[in-house]
């Protein structure tokens, strides 16, 4: 779920500006001297030339009367914009994870190969003993003897393990456009991340904008095209080939402002060999889209099938990017599931969203209640 204004017409304060009454500045009678007749016609006629004079000088006194000082400056205050809560469409998750479970019976006297289990699934050897010593206390109070009863266990503490209370998008602030960057190296379904949650976005209702920053691969630029295509989103692609990405996501933030969308998400380029000049890149981004935009969420996309080198890319893209968020893609292709505990509790970062197919429809938050019943299985 995420926020927004009812009306996406945006009231500045209004100011109202009264002037206080003009204050009368009586002409100082002008003394006459009586003329002698000794006074020549020439004298009478300077003399109407200086009343004249200073009727002009009181008038533009008057006129320019009113100055900083003068003028009342009264602030109307406006109601607080209303925020409307938009809810995404529920999807669930559970039938896509691939269980950890399928090879061994799991019962009291065949948790030392749990560990294994779980060691093999990338949950780190450390964790591994500390969640089998944790089933057996469990099980031990509990009275537990069945499969059934070890799986519930089981489930529950998976549940805790993977449970954080900062997985929803920073989507609530009611300052549109949100902004969303998505990082993360080229192959891991970084394109395809972001038509799915694109799709997810307009489903719900709201008006979306895509950047094609990643200008240095032409595939990219075509795949995201494709992808907005396909979710009603609208797009904003480089005006000439190789443009500097900076420019697209400046150009983007314009656009989506001026459109009034609901959320802006900007693709850039996927590339580590030089984290240098990645940083560099990203930094530059970020510059020039805060100077009209706030940045909601930085995601990283990482392919659940390559395990521990996942991690490896998610330490790597953490050193040069402010990531907020994680992706997980193909999880339905992995047994690996451990990885989302590891990268959580080695980076510190929640796991938000999750893809386990191919479909548009194959993609949605991550819940930690489902994704541990989907890796422990049915009795």
């Amino acid at each position: 779920m995420f926020w927004r204004k009812k009306d996406k017409s945006v009231n500045e304060p209004i100011v109202e500006i009264q002037e206080r009454p003009k204050e009368q500045h009586p002409i100082e009678p002008v003394a006459v001297v009586e003329v002698q007749d000794a006074v020549t016609e020439q004298a009478i006629i300077q003399d109407e030339l200086v009343l004249a004079q200073a009727e002009d000088e009181v008038e533009t006194y008057e006129s320019a009367a009113i100055t900083a000082k003068d003028v009342e400056v009264h602030e109307v205050e406006i109601a607080q914009v209303e925020l409307e809560p938009v809810v995404l469409p529920k999807r669930s998750l559970t039938k896509g994870i691939r269980s950890l479970f399928s090879r061994i019976k799991f019962d009291l006297e065949n948790l030392e190969e749990l560990e294994s289990v779980l060691i093999q699934a990338d949950f780190g050897v450390d964790a591994s003993e500390a969640i089998v010593a944790e089933v057996k206390s469990r099980a031990k109070k509990s009275g537990a003897e069945t499969e059934a009863d070890l799986r519930l266990i089981l489930t529950g503490l998976l549940t805790e393990k993977f449970g954080r209370d900062d997985r929803a998008l920073k989507l609530d602030s009611g300052i549109q456009p949100y902004v969303i960057l998505v990082v993360g190296v080229n192959g891991a379904g970084k394109t395809t991340t972001i038509g799915k949650l694109a799709n997810w976005l307009t489903q719900g209702g709201a008006k979306v904008t895509l950047g094609a920053a990643d200008t240095f691969r032409a595939a990219a630029v075509e795949q995201l095209e494709t992808w907005a295509t396909r979710s009603n989103s609208e797009i904003v692609k480089p005006t000439i080939e190789g443009q500097d990405p900076a420019s697209v996501a400046f150009e983007s933030a314009e656009r989506a402002i001026a459109s009034q969308s609901d959320v802006l998400i900007i693709d850039t380029a996927g590339r580590l060999q030089n984290k240098q000049g990645l940083m560099d890149e990203l930094g530059k981004i970020r510059r020039v889209i805060e100077k009209n935009l706030a940045i909601s969420e930085v995601l990283l996309v990482l392919d659940a099938t390559t395990g521990q080198n996942a991690l490896a890319q998610a330490k790597a893209f953490t050193e040069v990017a402010n990531v907020t968020g994680i992706v997980l893609t193909k999880l339905d292709g992995t047994a690996k599931g451990g990885i989302v505990y590891s990268i959580q509790e080695q980076l510190d970062i929640p796991v938000k969203l999750v893809g386990i197919g191919e479909g548009i429809d194959d993609f949605g938050f991550f819940d930690a209640s489902e994704f541990a019943i989907g890796l422990v299985g049915e009795s």
